[in-house]
């Protein structure tokens, strides 16, 4: 990301642990939440959240920021704002809002925040002391866990291009029947075990144009020849690929569900980790989608699982409103205005 910010003229700092050597394929794992929840309260709120405070202090000290923008898991940048008695603003990542829970990230928290002279926050008002940007629709939030006080909805940028962003000449020219994009994101393609090939031999006669995409680390020759209704590449731009589908099939990542949502097309799910089988609870509840299981899933059941979703008009139907919704919230420059707001005002933005 350096390299694609400094380009659009912003000064950046290089933060964060080095990924040494080409990331490696994995086997695929059974769904485990529990297993989810300590990575994040390990890696995230306690190791990621100690290195993170530490490395932004010194950036502040070189360079002193009005406010400090985060996502929601970058604990470390929270307290760095909190012992520099800056504001911050909070960007959620994670959709369905159920993951991020004080229970599971107290413990460490409390410990970082006393390594740093804070006082105690048992409730972890430091997550939305200041302002909350949620990037999402208000009612796909799991209703359990309400947005803070602090919360503002903003447009997820689902629906934005860069100027290079282009298709394959194959995909403007295919013709006209059901397309199904298919992609286990930028992630969990590398952990998917025989995942990508049991959708490839489920839908491969049905009669539709199948669309995946696998990542820049997987080579998509790996999969051998394939009939002509099914096109195999890295990466296409979902802006430009998901106008045209009839159903998104994939790991159900908060990108890939706001993509598939904001453009108003139904799912198919199989969730593999991180608030993914979260995402998937939502998506069944609200009616855009259906959900399979990663390991157990079989060609057959995918196969039918995309045939209900393709024939049952109510899947469109829901979907199409929480496209409506995604389509009347402000845009970036609400947020902009918010941040400039806090930057001035320097205390909390209560949206109630």
């Amino acid at each position: 990301m350096m390299q694609t910010l400094e380009a659009a003229g912003f000064l950046c700092f290089a933060t964060g642990l080095k990924t040494q050597g080409t990331p490696q394929r994995r086997p695929l794992l059974p769904v485990d939440m529990e297993r989810e929840q300590q990575d994040l309260r390990e890696r995230f709120a306690r190791r990621g959240a100690r290195e993170r405070s530490a490395e932004l202090l010194a950036i502040c000290a070189q360079w002193q920021p009005d406010v400090i923008v985060c996502d929601e898991v970058d604990f470390g940048s929270m307290v760095a704002a909190e012992r520099l008695m800056l504001p911050h603003a909070a960007v959620l990542v994670i959709a369905a809002g159920s993951l991020v829970r004080p229970e599971v990230m107290s413990e460490p928290l409390q410990e970082l925040r006393a390594a740093h002279g804070l006082s105690p926050d048992p409730e972890l008002k430091m997550l939305s002391r200041n302002l909350v940007l949620a990037p999402f629709p208000p009612s796909y939030r799991d209703p359990r866990f309400p947005l803070p006080a602090t919360a503002y909805s903003i447009r997820p940028l689902t629906l934005d291009l860069s100027p290079n962003d282009t298709v394959p000449s194959w995909f403007a020219n295919l013709p006209d029947g059901p397309i199904v994009y298919f992609t286990l994101g930028t992630e969990f393609n590398l952990e998917s075990g025989d995942l990508f090939s049991r959708v490839l031999a489920g839908l491969s006669k049905l009669p539709i144009y199948l669309v995946v995409t696998v990542g820049r680390q997987v080579d998509p020759a790996e999969f051998g020849p394939q009939p002509d209704n099914i096109r195999i590449e890295r990466y296409i731009p979902q802006a430009l690929l998901l106008p045209r589908c009839s159903l998104s099939l994939s790991h159900g990542g908060s990108g890939s569900v706001m993509g598939a949502l904001a453009h108003g097309v139904p799912m198919v799910l199989i969730p593999m980790g991180a608030d993914q089988p979260l995402n998937g609870e939502r998506c069944a509840a609200l009616g855009v989608a259906r959900v399979l299981d990663p390991i157990a899933a079989t060609p057959q059941e995918i196969r039918g699982e995309v045939e209900t979703v393709l024939k049952d008009s109510r899947y469109r139907l829901h979907t199409e409103r929480l496209r409506d919704e995604i389509a009347s919230l402000p845009g970036p420059d609400y947020a902009v205005d918010l941040l400039e707001r806090l930057a001035l005002e320097k205390s909390p933005l209560h949206s109630g």
